[in-house]
């Protein structure tokens, strides 16, 4: 199977914001930070959910419009093969696939590609290196 499940939510925040995201995941509903990054301005973090990630990261002061989730994420072997498939399908895709580090702790080796699905909803396809 191509599509081996989803790897994270991502939720964006405003800074002011950070310390309340942090209690309601980490402390009310006990979910332990597996990652951290960034600095107080852009800072980062992702939740371990037992199969799965939520992952916070705070932009500054930027209004965010109602609903504050950014994108999911499936988790794949083989990104290039998900954008081949939705390219071909018609659907557009926002970032082409690209190897990262994520500058974590400990720094994080991945494979990713964006595109839009069918009600305009951001989709990443997620490898782990």
């Amino acid at each position: 199977m191509l599509i081996q499940g989803i790897h994270h939510v991502c939720i964006k925040c405003r800074k002011d914001e950070i310390e309340k995201v942090k209690h309601f995941y980490g402390d009310l509903l006990g979910l332990p930070i597996l990652r951290s990054w960034g600095e107080p301005e852009l800072e980062g973090f992702m939740f371990e959910t037992g199969d799965g990630l939520v992952e916070v990261f705070t932009n500054a002061e930027e209004e965010l419009p109602q609903g504050s989730i950014r994108h999911f994420a499936f988790k794949t072997n083989d990104v290039d093969q998900c954008v081949k498939i939705v390219r071909e399908s018609g659907y557009q895709i926002t970032l082409e696939s690209k190897d990262v580090v994520i500058a974590s702790n400990p720094p994080f080796p991945i494979r990713v590609a964006f595109g839009i699905g069918p009600v305009g909803e951001e989709i990443e396809f997620f490898q782990e290196r």
